[in-house]
């Protein structure tokens, strides 16, 4: 491949063209001249979506040219983010990579029609998307600590509740369970609403699940939360102490959305994207409207994204091999 690329510019020159690496920087000096396009892998409400929209909103205001979110949902989010790697890598096309789509489905998709490391330039985080384990106020239990207990002194006798198999909600509750030594029966829903209605009649009395979906019934005394799931406290409820706090020092475990590019994009591209992103999200307006949704802003250099990405496809693949995590696909 060396001698080819050499080659080829040894060529070019000779025939007083420029080398692909001029062309490159003659192009994303201007870049965009055309509208962008963000491919979110899931269908439109989600908070991946949710979040990708407001950064392409702010972005349209600021760039001669629009920013179009399209959304490509199904298959555990694995066809919109192989259509985000095949893309041609001119920055035109980006793709709102996340915790399930990069960190999660390597480990447990039989077939993955992307690699998660090797075909993407990593950008920036956007948000993190805290979780906890939620209960119903007659579950006896008010801490982690005491759950754990509860769970140690009868295996296998506590359900909790996720969104689904594989989900951010499952892995981490997966995650804790191991950590914490104890044995949960983990009772799957499609989606977080069917859990948390469950959740909210007594059906089931615990829950993993997001600060998104949560945090309405929190604030009106239908749900308790015990713990949550990020080393440090979520700033929507910032006396409801972590996981790491109470039972499981290290424990980190949350749901995410980033943005990422075809692995070949130029770098100079992926530089200007970055610093317009980490722009919006350091805003603080921004930042306070996240935080408002049930998410925090995650900006970070692209290196940072990236040991990041790669940091969780570890973490998770360890979990999937723990407990059998599987998803057909």
């Amino acid at each position: 491949m060396p001698f080819r690329t050499t080659r080829r510019s040894v060529l070019l020159a000779g025939a007083g063209l420029a080398a692909p690496s001029t062309l490159r920087a003659q192009g994303t000096a201007a870049w965009p001249e055309r509208p962008v396009r963000i491919v979110v892998p899931f269908p439109p409400g989600q908070a991946a979506d949710t979040v990708t929209r407001l950064v392409a909103e702010e972005l349209s205001r600021r760039w001669p040219q629009r920013v179009v979110v399209e959304n490509r949902g199904g298959g555990a989010g694995a066809p919109g983010m192989e259509a985000g790697a095949r893309a041609a890598p001119d920055g035109y096309t980006l793709a709102a990579g996340t915790s399930g789509t990069l960190g999660v489905n390597p480990s447990v998709l039989a077939r993955v029609p992307y690699d998660a490391e090797r075909d993407f330039a990593f950008i920036t985080n956007i948000a993190i998307v805290p979780l906890l384990l939620v209960a119903h106020p007659s579950f006896p239990h008010r801490d982690a600590r005491a759950l754990v207990a509860a769970a140690k002194a009868a295996p296998g006798t506590i359900d909790i509740a996720t969104a689904g198999p594989a989900t951010s909600q499952h892995m981490a509750a997966e995650l804790f369970a191991h950590r914490a030594g104890a044995r949960l029966n983990m009772v799957h829903y499609r989606g977080s609403g069917p859990g948390v209605a469950d959740l909210l009649s007594g059906n089931v009395k615990l829950m993993m699940d997001s600060v998104i979906s949560s945090l309405p019934h929190i604030q009106a005394g239908k749900l308790v939360p015990l713990a949550v799931t990020t080393p440090e406290r979520a700033p929507q409820l910032p006396q409801v102490p972590t996981i790491a706090e109470a039972v499981s020092p290290g424990y980190g475990a949350f749901g995410w959305t980033g943005l990422v590019a075809p692995a070949a994009t130029p770098a100079e591209i992926v530089r200007k994207v970055n610093a317009e992103v980490v722009s919006v999200l350091r805003d603080p307006a921004m930042a306070a409207r996240f935080v408002e949704m049930g998410v925090i802003a995650a900006p970070g250099t692209p290196e940072e994204f990236g040991a990041f990405v790669r940091s969780e496809i570890a973490q998770w693949r360890e979990v999937a091999r723990m407990a059998n995590v599987r998803l057909e696909g």
